[in-house]
């Protein structure tokens, strides 16, 4: 017999003991995430439009950017990322509380990156580096829209976090919800990494 005290998360079942093959998510989950990939290619597109209109400017102002926050940001964003994996994990293994620690130590990850990025920003305005130039206004456009996305990407893992609490309504689906829109900021900070901090 199973404890009953065991903290478990549902999930579907197909025959005895084996969970269903399915989408990590849903659809709903999968079309916002898809139509942000769209909105973002777009975004990247047109750097790269403007970039190669004016090489010499872009690369004169892309030498300001601090690239040793910009790779502390990275490794933080990959950490969390990895954490909510492990999340996903433990959830379809039925171990509710620790899922909910995996998860909570993604969301501590993803705080840490949006208050290093809000000290970036800051020390680059003090240092006049505003969106007066083409290079710098698409990189407050696309590390601002991304933060936007790394905010909501915490509330969404807050969601997921009190329904695990709830022993009648953690559900293996919702945290790998949480876990898709969560990777996927993590994928477009990688791009936008690439893009304004590395590329040369």
């Amino acid at each position: 017999m199973t404890d009953q005290k065991t903290p478990t998360v549902r999930r579907p079942q197909t025959g005895v003991g084996r969970a269903a093959p399915h989408l990590p998510g849903d659809g709903h989950m999968w079309f916002m995430v898809l139509g942000d990939l769209v909105i973002f290619g777009g975004y990247f597109v047109a750097y790269m439009v403007f970039r190669a209109k004016a090489p010499v400017e872009f690369l004169a102002d892309q030498q300001h950017l601090n690239i040793t926050l910009g790779v502390v940001n990275t490794i933080v964003l990959i950490t969390s990322s990895w954490l909510v994996v492990e999340g996903v994990h433990a959830a379809r293994a039925g171990n509710r509380s620790g899922a909910i620690g995996l998860v909570r130590g993604g969301m501590v990850c993803g705080a840490l990156f949006a208050v290093i990025k809000v000290y970036e920003w800051t020390a680059e305005i003090q240092a006049g580096y505003t969106n007066s130039s083409t290079f710098f206004s698409f990189y407050y456009v696309l590390t601002g829209v991304h933060l936007f996305h790394v905010a909501l990407g915490l509330i969404i893992l807050g969601v997921v976090i009190r329904d695990l609490r709830n022993p009648r309504r953690a559900r293996v689906g919702m945290v790998e919800q949480g876990a898709t829109y969560w990777h996927m900021v993590d994928l477009l900070w990688v791009v936008i990494f690439a893009l304004l901090y590395v590329m040369r």
